[in-house]
């Protein structure tokens, strides 16, 4: 297919990384955004969402051209509203064009107008000079050169160049405070629409590490989903992508736990074209994943038995065998060839149980808990912990890849659940340290605004630590990690500690503190509200 010319104003599939092709439109970006620098790239405002980002010229592609097989290969609620949109906002333009069309036509005629009375003011002047040229020519003899020098004048611009010189602005770059765009589709894209698109493709991102990507594709989430009802919307943001295209596993996917981490991951697993049915405890979770083209399981069992690889994420140890080895649970579903992840943080033991039964069944067993918090769930920016079977690793790959940023294969069952205590163990410990040194800068009289500008300037700057900080001077401690669940985590890392007879007193002195908090009704709470133990 020949090349196509896109411009400011057409409108676009664009293709996010891993994300499938959406709806958009060419614009401006704001004024204190920087263009990208290496490959050419436009700045896409996406319809049907709040979300802008920078794409790369080969990953956009002519709506019109192409939206047939868009339609085709794309499907859902939130994608078919956001192809409304474009349709709508077409009406919109058109109605526009045709009411700029009637006013050109009607300027024209008054254009046409005026330039026939100036031909006709020109034909009397002409008459006139011819006149006055037969009088000169009897006189002085200058009358000649007088005359050229009035015509060479009157002929240096045609009625329609004097016209354009006094239009309000000439052609070229629209006026800086033109803010919405409502250019047609270039007349470019217009020429290419009657080639074939037989076999069209989207070019294969490459792999690249996070340093080389972050910088050119900053992507600006804007949009803020279900602010005041706490609840996880199935619209899962779009991640700057690093992992590239990929294309969705032909295997049936069960998922079982729709909780904080859950929801995220099958709101990507669906976008990311996988087949998904879905479980909760309480049903009425899995509506909003039916509607975006999720099927219902009614017993874990039941999705088990119809799925190729069952997923499941729960909270805690118990809840872990309860699923398996309960009343129509994960067991009773499983037969050889089944496979079953557990994606839950638990202890060693449990998982190693859990592996056990499963495989004298004749199946499959992989542990992969993450690591993260409701907002990376929802971004598909997880850090996945595996390990057990490597072949089952391996099929999950492209789940893997539309849930999190990079996963990690630890060898055999039981290190990816000792490893994610251990990690849990230093960000619950960190938490309560953050915590512990706000109130102290308080009870001082030292500004904890300040305490935080000075931490995020130094080594101990990050992301989680501007986010809980900001939490805890905001008063705002709606869950992204639940405060009971980093507790649990402390709890079982100091175990593994004894277990092998290590100390871990950080660890215990930071879990008092949690346990403290629960005792405060902070559980349901994200785990910055540790800080409510240091103030009462």
């Amino acid at each position: 297919m020949a090349a196509v010319s896109l411009r400011l104003g057409d409108l676009v599939w664009g293709k996010l990384g891993r994300y499938p092709p959406w709806p958009g439109k060419i614009v401006n970006p704001p004024k204190d955004l920087k263009k990208p620098r290496g490959k050419k790239c436009f700045f896409v405002k996406f319809f049907g969402t709040e979300d802008h980002a920078w794409i790369k010229v080969e990953q956009l592609k002519p709506y019109h051209l192409h939206k047939e097989e868009m339609i085709k290969i794309n499907k859902g609620k939130r994608f078919q509203q956001a192809v409304d949109a474009v349709e709508e906002f077409l009406r919109k333009t058109k109605g526009k064009d045709q009411a700029s069309s009637q006013n050109s036509s009607e300027e024209k005629n008054r254009h046409n107008s005026s330039e026939e009375r100036g031909k006709q003011s020109a034909g009397e002047d002409k008459r006139k000079t011819s006149l006055s040229e037969g009088t000169l020519k009897k006189g002085t003899g200058e009358g000649k050169k007088r005359v050229s020098s009035v015509s060479s004048e009157r002929g240096s611009k045609s009625p329609l160049k004097r016209a354009q010189d006094l239009s309000p602005r000439k052609r070229g770059r629209p006026p800086k405070d033109e803010k919405d765009l409502t250019i047609p589709e270039s007349s470019t894209v217009k020429r290419v629409m009657t080639g074939t698109v037989a076999g069209f493709k989207w070019p294969p991102s490459v792999n690249e590490p996070v340093k080389d990507s972050d910088p050119h594709f900053h992507h600006f989430l804007l949009s803020q989903t279900e602010k005041e009802t706490g609840s996880t919307s199935i619209q899962a943001a779009d991640s700057t992508a690093i992992n590239g295209s990929i294309t969705p596993t032909d295997k049936k996917i069960g998922f079982l736990g729709l909780g904080l981490m859950g929801s995220g991951i099958v709101s990507n697993l669906l976008k990311m074209g996988h087949t998904v049915t879905v479980w909760n405890r309480t049903a009425e979770k899995c509506d909003l994943f039916i509607q975006e083209g999720a099927r219902l399981g009614r017993t874990p069992a039941e999705v088990v038995s119809t799925c190729d690889i069952t997923f499941a994420c729960v909270s805690d140890p118990k809840a872990a065998k309860d699923l398996v080895l309960g009343p129509s649970g994960v067991l009773q579903g499983i037969r050889p060839g089944k496979c079953y992840v557990d994606m839950s943080t638990v202890d060693a033991d449990t998982v190693t149980e859990l592996a056990q039964v499963i495989v004298s069944r004749g199946g499959r067993f992989l542990e992969a808990p993450v690591s993260g918090n409701q907002q990376l769930s929802n971004d598909g920016m997880l850090v996945i912990l595996a390990a057990g079977d490597r072949g089952l690793y391996e099929d999950c790959s492209s789940c893997f890849q539309a849930m999190g940023k990079t996963s990690f294969f630890l060898g055999e069952v039981g290190n990816a659940a000792k490893m994610m205590l251990i990690v849990n163990m230093v960000q619950g410990s960190f938490m309560a340290t953050i915590a512990e040194g706000l109130t102290l800068a308080q009870v001082t009289g030292q500004s904890q605004q300040t305490l935080l500008d000075i931490l995020n300037q130094g080594q101990l700057a990050s992301i989680f630590l501007d986010q809980k900080c900001q939490n805890i001077l905001q008063g705002n401690f709606k869950p992204e990690f639940y405060l009971k669940y980093i507790q649990k985590d402390l709890r079982l890392a100091i175990a593994l500690g004894d277990s092998v007879n290590h100390p871990t007193p950080m660890a215990a002195a930071a879990n008092e503190v949690y346990k403290r908090a629960k005792a405060l009704d902070q559980s349901d709470n994200d785990m910055s509200a540790v800080y409510r133990a240091y103030i009462h």
